[in-house]
């Protein structure tokens, strides 16, 4: 098991897998506790706070692809457009549900739920959602559906309370607020993209709490150099990952996600099972 510091391949390769998975609707933290454990790096306070802080590159990176919506909304507070303050209101409005049970189940979440076995029944729990429910199935596929200029501040809350869901390792974060938008009605463009804007504010929350309550932790067992470059490997593969989802979004739908959540499950299931991989 890997205890004292972390190789720099080893976190290019965590970065790598951050990058990729952050925004699919296949849990990122299920892939990266998966590899973790194939690594040999157990569930310690270092490894959390790792797996977490490297979102920073996941982050860049959105804010690279949309720069210019991220503009507008601040310029709408500073006076400018109304849709634009009206739009970065409600994101602040969805994230408050997840950021409240998120600082008072944090403590359970990761003494009972960080093993790979939650993270199996979540992975299939969410494939099976996917193709069990019709508007879910079909993902963004089609036209209808609100835009986000006619977002209620009602359904932007309603949407934070599914991004709740996604506080469950192995859920998705990026399913649990699209699945949420599309059962409320938004079309799929504007579901996508306001799971990715929320995802901002969230991951930049989540990664500011955890370096401060877990930083010194991090430092001392990994040091900068893997962080930093799993951080920039996590950037450069979320860059390549949001514009390909956006681009298969536009013509196709969420079934075959579905299906690799539930290959993948029964997958590590069995790996478990033959003890060839830690659940712990």
């Amino acid at each position: 098991m890997i205890q004292n510091g972390l190789g720099l391949p080893e976190a290019a390769l965590l970065g790598l897998v951050e990058g990729i998975t952050e925004y699919l609707p296949i849990s990122s933290t299920g892939h990266l506790i998966l590899a973790e454990r194939a690594l040999g790096i157990g569930n310690d306070e270092a490894s959390r706070a790792f797996a977490i802080c490297i979102q920073a590159g996941a982050i860049l990176a959105v804010l690279g692809l949309y720069a210019g919506r991220v503009r507008w909304m601040v310029h709408g507070f500073a006076g400018g457009e109304e849709a634009g303050r009206r739009l970065a209101l409600q994101i602040v409005l969805a994230f408050l549900p997840a950021a409240v049970v998120g600082v008072i189940a944090k403590p359970y979440i990761e003494r009972e739920l960080f093993g790979l076995w939650p993270v199996v029944w979540a992975w299939a729990l969410g494939g099976a959602a996917i193709l069990c429910v019709p508007v879910l199935r079909r993902g963004v596929q089609g036209s209808g559906g609100r835009s986000l200029t006619e977002l209620s501040y009602a359904t932007a809350f309603a949407i934070g309370l599914f991004q709740c869901l996604a506080l469950l390792p192995g859920t998705s974060r990026s399913l649990a607020t699209i699945a949420g938008a599309l059962l409320l009605g938004l079309s799929g463009a504007a579901a996508v993209e306001f799971s990715l804007l929320l995802g901002v504010l969230t991951l930049c929350a989540a990664t500011a709490k955890e370096a401060h309550d877990s930083g010194q932790a991090l430092l001392s067992s990994y040091g900068v150099a893997p962080i930093v470059v799993g951080a920039l490997v996590a950037a450069v593969s979320a860059w390549l990952a949001v514009r390909w989802l956006v681009a298969w979004l536009s013509t196709r739908g969420l079934a075959p996600f579905g299906w690799y959540r539930l290959a993948l499950a029964a997958t590590v299931a069995v790996l478990l099972a033959r003890g060839m991989l830690r659940a712990l």
